[in-house]
């Protein structure tokens, strides 16, 4: 809006942040479309350059949502001439990995909607007399957790009226080393135990599906060989450090003339929805061990799964579960394997690889030095992304590619970003589960910064170990 001044005439109207966003990728490409500045690429190759800038500038700021942003870009390719038919500019829509992402979702929203998440996590949870027992038993049971339930996010939540009830239970102050500690847990490390499995989130089946397009296919079982020990020694250590660090009480003890958790009866049986939905996971996850050996796709188990939980009579996943899927993060994804297919067509990242390779001497760094470079920049590029998916979506391709170019083992490196990528929250935004602890809990921002490079410090002590001992051997 506008106002008058007397005398003044009309003041300038204020220009929001969203606004000048769009400003910016208005005139970034127009400056491209008619200056083509980078005249050592081809024109296409500027364009689809272009679009790919202009796509990580509107997610990063979001000054529209990401389904409106990411239908603009993939147009864009379009519009501009990257792509020959509207049907390529929406390639990555039709990739198996959007659509076993939506699955997923489905799966785990049908899971929290019977309560047997919350249910889950009750039975499991047993501490012990003191707030370190406590601390251990659920950072124990929070990865016991991941193997049911993929989304960190759902296992935060479920978790966190526990953690109020044992810091209550004890008779702990406010920011106790045993709260301080259980939300950093909560936020940073359980998101690492999703890693383990190929079906266990977001960052591992978009690993998966970038390494099976431009290494190999990994089988649901040969991910597992290959993940779980990294991430369970990772995930271990993280919480070593957080209890360390917060120093967690070992004296404290439950007053036993109270009752409390510790001592509450075990529940009753399983209701009829609670009972089907662990049947059918139980089944799913059945399923993806069999069909690594006899080659079904991972995504059919989970399709059947969502199938049945929706069938009449049943009636566990509704319209309403559809509804309130994470569309935006969906289209994001979809939109971003476009834009890498496109990038992809037109040689782009081939040529820009080229092009670094002329100013940059990575023949000159050893093996090591020109890893560790590739995954620093994997790690600047994270912090940049409030999804560590978005961000391997993004990242991993171009750094294969240069692990390809430079006789670096593509398959350790992929697994190595998936590692640090997943281990790094620098900002409360890069990762959900940070912000429902931030949100519900005692930590600070300060808290959140810096646990995260430590987190991100044990990830590479992690992938170095695995990349020299481990898995040469099961590799």
């Amino acid at each position: 809006m506008t106002d008058w001044l007397p005398g003044r005439g009309l003041r300038a109207p204020e220009l929001s942040p969203q606004t000048v966003t769009l400003a910016v990728a208005a005139a970034l490409l127009l400056a491209v479309v008619g200056l083509h500045p980078v005249s050592v690429l081809p024109v296409r190759s500027q364009y689809a350059l272009s679009v790919f800038v202009v796509a990580l500038l509107l997610w990063l700021t979001k000054p529209v949502p990401y389904v409106i942003s990411s239908l603009a870009c993939v147009s864009l390719l379009y519009a501009l001439g990257v792509v020959d038919s509207f049907e390529a500019a929406v390639s990555g829509f039709t990739s198996s990995l959007v659509y076993f992402l939506l699955v997923l979702l489905l799966l785990g929203n049908a899971v929290r909607s019977v309560g047997l998440d919350t249910r889950l996590a009750s039975r499991l949870l047993s501490p012990d007399s003191t707030p370190r027992g406590a601390f251990r038993s659920i950072a124990r049971n929070v990865l016991v957790l991941a193997l049911f339930m993929p989304s960190a996010m759902a296992r935060a939540v479920a978790f966190i009226p526990i953690v109020e009830e044992v810091t209550e239970e004890f008779d702990l102050p406010a920011r106790s080393g045993f709260e301080r500690a259980t939300f950093l847990l909560l936020g940073h490390i359980n998101p690492i135990a999703s890693m383990a499995l190929m079906t266990g989130g977001g960052m591992a089946l978009v690993t998966s599906g970038i390494l099976a397009t431009s290494v190999r296919p990994l089988s649901w079982v040969e991910w597992a060989v290959l993940m779980i020990p990294p991430t369970v020694v990772l995930y271990a250590l993280a919480a070593a450090a957080a209890g360390l660090f917060n120093a967690v009480d070992a004296d404290s003890t439950v007053d036993p003339g109270e009752p409390g958790i510790a001592d509450a009866p075990p529940d009753g049986e399983l209701t009829r929805e609670q009972g089907l939905v662990a049947a059918v996971m139980a089944g799913t996850v059945l399923a993806w061990v069999v069909g690594s050996f006899v080659g079904l796709p991972e995504i059919l188990p989970a399709v059947v799964a969502v199938t049945v939980l929706a069938l009449p009579g049943v009636d566990v996943i509704d319209a309403d579960d559809v509804k309130q899927l994470s569309w935006g993060v969906l289209f994001l994804i979809g939109a971003t394997l476009s834009i890498l297919d496109a990038l992809e067509a037109t040689q782009t990242i081939a040529l820009v690889v080229d092009l670094l390779a002329r100013f940059v001497p990575f023949e000159a760094f050893s093996h090591w030095q020109l890893v560790g470079l590739l995954l620093g920049f994997a790690v600047v590029v994270r912090v940049l992304f409030s999804t560590g998916s978005a961000a391997i979506v993004v990242i991993l391709p171009i750094v294969l590619r240069f692990a390809e170019t430079f006789g670096v083992t593509q398959l350790y490196l992929g697994l190595a970003v998936l590692l640090v990528v997943g281990s790094t929250t620098i900002l409360p935004f890069n990762t959900t589960a940070v912000l429902v602890s931030l949100d519900r809990g005692p930590l600070t921002n300060r808290d959140v910064t810096l646990f995260g490079f430590v987190t991100m410090g044990l990830s590479l002590v992690v992938v170095t170990l695995s990349w020299l001992f481990y898995w040469p051997l099961v590799a």
